[in-house]
């Protein structure tokens, strides 16, 4: 493949093409207009040589994400690593959700549990600066992910080293969001795709996948503010079973929300 062009490094690769055009921009440090217009263009031996390897990791399962280091989320680009999940397009909802309970102006207590990447703080904060955005994370290596972001996108945001609300005691806020663990241990879909390569302890919660949803609605209600509310990011058949713990749990206007593919994604309630 000595002398290849980048047309023909691309056609060659053997992965799929959006992947293969995502590792090569990252190999060569540049971006989708410069391969459109450079197309004849042969890179150098390292370049290509970069780009191989690269290939040869994607073939091999492992995400694109974690390959490049980095993921779009909401318009923004995001580092990733193994510590953290990687960010995916149906969880901009809950972005999306949470700002429609925001103010755009005025004091707004924000937090978010189990931030991994902390791109749904990050989002938060950066169209709600008035708000007061807090981010948790158990895991000390997340946490140092989501502050890297934060710091990248200059988002002012307090992070926040807890098992849930363990370290929250006394603290109340406006509006409570989570995207946690909601996968069931047994489901096939762990030993598939990206999820493989992902963190389980993000993933998994107990046998139905609903362990850490119950645990988020038992306790919420006790850092929310008269009125405040909690947004739950869910998988796509789990939005009855949530309304069920929140309504039990006492929460008041509880509804589900639908993703562009029709499917019910978040679900929340007032306190």
């Amino acid at each position: 493949m000595a002398g290849a062009s980048i047309d023909e490094l691309l056609r060659s690769a053997g992965i799929a093409a959006i992947d293969a055009r995502v590792l090569l921009r990252a190999a060569l440090g540049v971006d989708d207009a410069y391969l459109a217009a450079h197309s004849a263009q042969s890179p150098t031996d390292r370049q290509r040589n970069h780009f191989l390897a690269l290939v040869r990791r994607r073939q091999a399962g492992e995400p694109v994400a974690y390959i490049t280091g980095e993921r779009e989320f909401y318009s923004l680009a995001f580092r990733v690593t193994p510590a953290v999940l990687i960010p995916r397009p149906e969880t901009e909802l809950l972005v999306e959700s949470a700002l429609e309970r925001v103010p755009a102006q005025g004091p707004c207590r924000v937090l978010e549990l189990a931030t991994g990447s902390g791109c749904v703080a990050v989002a938060i904060a950066l169209h709600r600066p008035s708000a007061q955005v807090t981010a948790t994370d158990v895991a000390g290596d997340a946490l140092a992910v989501a502050r890297d972001n934060a710091a990248r996108h200059g988002a002012h945001i307090e992070f926040v080293e807890s098992d849930w609300f363990a370290a929250l005691a006394g603290r109340r806020y406006h509006l409570i969001v989570c995207n946690p663990p909601y996968v069931a241990e047994r489901d096939p879909h762990l030993q598939k795709g990206d999820l493989r390569f992902e963190p389980r302890a993000a993933l998994v919660a107990g046998a139905d996948g609903l362990g850490c949803i119950r645990l988020i609605v038992a306790q919420a209600g006790a850092c929310l503010e008269s009125g405040g509310s909690l947004l739950l990011e869910h998988g796509y058949d789990q939005a009855a079973r949530c309304r069920a713990l929140l309504e039990q749990a006492g929460y008041r206007d509880v509804t589900s929300r639908r993703d562009l593919a029709g499917g019910e994604r978040v679900t929340g309630g007032r306190v």
